[in-house]
């Protein structure tokens, strides 16, 4: 673990099934993979923010999105809210959902970048859902895909990788560079790596909830590849080639908002940036 950092409990990331306690009632936490939603499903969850919270849907830094004012007791929501939630197709592991971190660059397969990452990152997230192990992964721990724009390269990512060309990549273990792999390899290998680190962290109150945490790498560090792109800006607001990156004032996603961007398109992408991708 690193000197700076050390745990004395573990993380307290909200989920569905573990709501946080806030002053306006129960907080909940949908994680979506690499920020995507369908209108049905984003329709379907502000309905649930109507009849049971504050109306609104709120944004977080990594893509995904919130609930508040959630009735609950003894630290846990009703039954029919959570079967409300469920109902939207958000929440397709119980166990898995505090697990379910991946964050990949929001305009991959639209526009730009070295590589569609989108079907890999479904594939991740199918076989982060097929470990029985990986349902111990600390809310906190996230994968991170940049498809080579370098969107995402300054993020801190305990797993991840950068696209290097249309078929390869690096891969991030930590703070540190990995292999250059195939993509095709990619979810198998960040899933065995992630049930590595959880063999490795233990199961104590202080563990570490990040790779970088761990008394030892979990693989010698190698030399950055030359073709590994430098940070790029957060994608701005506005138009571009292929759709629009809205603006969510103050990361409240209104009913209203939440019709007009649902009329636009059929899938849509909730950015990090607490924006929303509207593809054309």
């Amino acid at each position: 673990m690193s000197a700076s950092t050390v745990r004395s409990r573990p993380d307290r990331c909200p989920g569905v099934l573990r709501p946080w306690p806030a002053d306006d009632g129960a907080l909940v936490r949908i994680r979506l993979i690499g920020g995507r939603i369908s209108a049905a499903a984003l329709s379907g969850l502000s309905a649930v923010a109507q009849e049971y919270g504050d109306g609104h849907l709120h944004l977080t830094a990594r893509g995904n999105l919130q609930l508040r004012a959630l009735p609950w007791s003894d630290g846990v929501l009703p039954v029919d809210v959570v079967a409300a939630i469920e109902a939207t197709g958000l929440l397709p592991s119980r166990a898995h959902e505090l697990g379910r971190n991946v964050m990949v660059s929001p305009l991959t397969g639209i526009t730009g970048g070295r590589a569609d990452l989108r079907d890999m990152a479904l594939e991740l997230d199918n076989r982060i859902r097929a470990s029985t192990a990986l349902a111990g992964l600390p809310g906190r721990f996230l994968f991170v895909l940049d498809d080579g724009r370098g969107d995402l390269l300054d993020r801190e990512t305990d797993l991840g990788l950068v696209a290097l060309a249309e078929t390869s990549c690096q891969l991030r273990i930590g703070d540190d560079w990995g292999p250059v792999v195939p993509l095709t390899e990619v979810p198998a290998a960040l899933v065995d790596l992630a049930e590595e680190f959880l063999s490795r962290r233990g199961d104590a109150a202080g563990a570490p909830w990040h790779v970088r945490e761990l008394p030892e790498p979990l693989r010698q560090a190698g030399p950055v590849d030359p073709a590994v792109p430098t940070a790029a800006p957060p994608l701005p607001f506005g138009r571009f080639p292929g759709g629009e990156h809205l603006e969510v004032p103050g990361g409240v996603l209104t009913p209203g908002l939440v019709g007009e961007l649902t009329a636009r398109a059929a899938d849509l992408v909730v950015t990090p940036w607490r924006g929303v991708v509207v593809a054309a």
